[in-house]
């Protein structure tokens, strides 16, 4: 019942070297995880299963289901993604059913996290196969603004949306939440001339950086979540935050490329987290503490200051 995670890699490699030395130091932290290390081109047939296409890639088992996998020298997301499986006790047959419907909430709030979502293999600036690549080509083609999830980063996802959309195939393009199709299906719709009427054109990065600014009275753009930090910097300042008891929203910088590399430029302010209120930019972590202490902080957060 406890979770297995199998490094498939090559001893020709330098990161497979590397990534073992991670996966060391992860088996002293968490002794009840079994490492497993593979030669991937030792065993084809294996390999080949479990479309094994570069290395390292990195499968995680639990109650002999493949649960999840990672493909690349990721040692954060291996990290992290070894901490949330080993700490999620083992799913009881009475609970698949609340399993289900978590996976179901998580694919609709992927699709819906964006108006145009691509879900792909690979990034739009790395495509990890040719259909991804011809997808990508065709969106920027027509200037189309578009959000993107690698699949090959989440096994959930990858292997869920496929029986949520009932469509077996990837990459798959989504607008407004609705599925509009794969490869094929938006070539004939840029020949028909439908596919500008469809998808949302790019919005200027400045404007659309005007907006998320403005969203909230108050916003902190940050590593994460309110409820799940993704980096210290960010969790101390929202512990500040919550305890001066004002209303405010995130943005997580991890999830959108676009905004993370452009906000420094628009804001002159090169690091995470960064807080505004109204529009204006407070700062980062160091500030809203020097202001935490002054007592500044809660009339600026209530737009007094």
């Amino acid at each position: 019942r406890s979770l297995v995670v199998v490094h498939f890699w090559a001893p020709w490699a330098p990161q497979c070297a590397q990534m073992n030395e991670v996966m060391a130091t992860l088996a002293k932290e968490h002794t009840h995880v079994t490492f497993v290390t593979l030669e991937a081109e030792a065993v084809p047939e294996v390999s080949e299963k479990y479309e094994i296409s570069s290395v390292p890639t990195f499968l995680f088992f639990k109650n002999s289901q493949k649960v999840d996998r990672l493909d690349g020298a990721h040692a954060p997301e291996l990290t992290k993604k070894v901490q949330r499986h080993a700490s999620s006790s083992s799913v009881s047959a009475g609970s698949n059913d609340s399993a289900k419907e978590d996976l179901t909430a998580r694919l609709k709030k992927l699709i819906n996290a964006a108006p145009c979502m691509l879900f792909m293999k690979g990034s739009p600036k790395e495509p990890r196969c040719g259909f991804s690549k011809q997808m990508v080509e065709i969106l920027n083609k027509h200037g189309i603004s578009f959000s993107s999830f690698d699949i090959f980063s989440d096994e959930e996802v990858r292997q869920g949306l496929k029986t949520y959309s009932n469509w077996p195939t990837y990459p798959q393009l989504y607008v407004a939440g609705e599925l509009i199709g794969g490869l094929d299906i938006i070539k004939e719709l840029e020949a028909s001339g439908e596919l500008d009427t469809i998808c949302p054109k790019a919005q200027k990065l400045e404007d659309r950086l005007k907006a998320l600014i403005n969203k909230a009275p108050v916003m902190l753009f940050m590593k994460g979540n309110k409820q799940t930090a993704k980096c210290g910097f960010s969790k101390q300042i929202i512990e500040i935050i919550n305890n001066t008891g004002v209303d405010y929203e995130t943005f997580d910088i991890l999830e959108d490329e676009e905004v993370r590399q452009g906000l420094k430029t628009y804001s002159n302010w090169p690091t995470y987290p960064q807080l505004y209120v109204k529009g204006e930019l407070v700062g980062g972590l160091d500030i809203v503490k020097e202001l935490k202490e002054s007592g500044e902080l809660l009339p600026i957060l209530k737009g007094e200051n």
